[in-house]
């Protein structure tokens, strides 16, 4: 499933997409992909990727999931390293989201980062299991 978020002060769009078989889909996400980004007739800016592992590779995908979306024309996408948990995924998400919704002046870095650290300084989730794992690859700004 696709889902698309608008920021209130901005124009672009930002994807998320929720995949559960990262094996069986890679050929179909591309195709998915280079339509999308046709049909907006300009590059999807981000997608993130908040499943397990979306950023562990092959030798078909070095960066996983992360990289067939950057192949594919996504200017950058933020995904994992490894396991992740569901609630400390839907925290960080929702954080992510407000930080980037404040402004031109907070680069997709910066939320991300701004994120991690909100989640280290609750007592639940201080440990690097659950704030760690996500990276940002392409264009940071």
């Amino acid at each position: 499933a696709i889902t698309g978020h608008r920021l209130k002060s901005s124009k672009t769009f930002y994807f998320s997409i929720k995949l559960f078989c990262k094996r069986s889909i890679v050929k179909e996400l591309d195709g998915l992909l280079r339509q999308k980004e046709q049909e907006l007739s300009r590059p999807i800016e981000l997608l993130v990727f908040s499943a397990c592992e979306t950023a562990s590779g092959d030798s078909r995908a070095a960066l996983g999931l992360a990289g067939v979306a950057l192949r594919a024309g996504a200017r950058s996408t933020i995904a994992t390293l490894w396991q992740v948990s569901d609630e400390s995924t839907a925290a960080l998400m929702v954080r992510f989201y407000q930080e980037l919704a404040q402004g031109e002046g907070i680069t997709k870095a910066e939320a991300l980062r701004r994120a991690q650290v909100s989640l280290l300084q609750e007592g639940r989730y201080r440990t690097p299991y659950f704030w760690s794992p996500y990276i940002l690859v392409g264009n940071w700004r």
